[in-house]
């Protein structure tokens, strides 16, 4: 899978999928441009031949450029190239974070309305992660109380669904 980039003329084009270890040594080099590859190495938990193998295939892709300071002192920098791949890198990232939050917050709305149309109320939320949290946004949108302790029902995150528990009245 790729996806699009502004090329250095303005052109759209799709790149090819970059290897994480090169997103990341991208991500370094873009805080840093002074990093050693022995830093590299140390930071990214990958070999010191590994870290030059992967900055000659970002130079060659033609997404960092190096400079040498003295005889022994390298400095890397992202050319406008590089800089635009971590960019889309991110905004992908962001769009399919958005589609997942999207997608959860549709079956919890759902599940909300549907307890609400069965006449509840009230229910108590088991769990505290983002899941949950976007459950008690979505109940308090929806006009469901949120109790502080366990009552006739509860619902719980379960895998990528949700579970609704009910006490049965004695």
């Amino acid at each position: 899978m790729g996806f699009p980039c502004e090329n250095s003329v303005s052109e759209f084009s799709i790149m090819t999928d970059i290897k994480q270890h090169e997103y990341d040594l991208l991500n370094e080099i873009g805080q840093d441009s002074l990093v050693t590859q022995a830093n590299l190495s140390d930071r990214l938990g990958i070999a010191v031949g590994s870290v030059n193998w992967y900055i000659k295939r970002l130079v060659s892709r033609g997404w960092v450029k190096v400079s040498l300071l003295d005889r022994t002192r390298l400095k890397y920098d992202l050319t406008p190239e590089g800089v635009s791949v971590l960019t889309q890198r991110a905004l992908q990232y962001m769009k399919s974070s958005l589609s997942v939050y999207r997608e959860l917050r549709e079956q919890v709305s759902h599940l909300t309305l549907d307890l609400k149309s069965q006449g509840v109320l009230i229910v108590y939320l088991g769990g505290d992660d983002e899941r949950m949290d976007i459950m008690r946004l979505t109940c308090i949108e929806n006009v469901l109380s949120l109790e502080d302790i366990p009552g006739n029902i509860l619902i719980r995150a379960d895998g990528q669904n949700f579970q609704v528990e009910r006490k049965m009245a004695v």
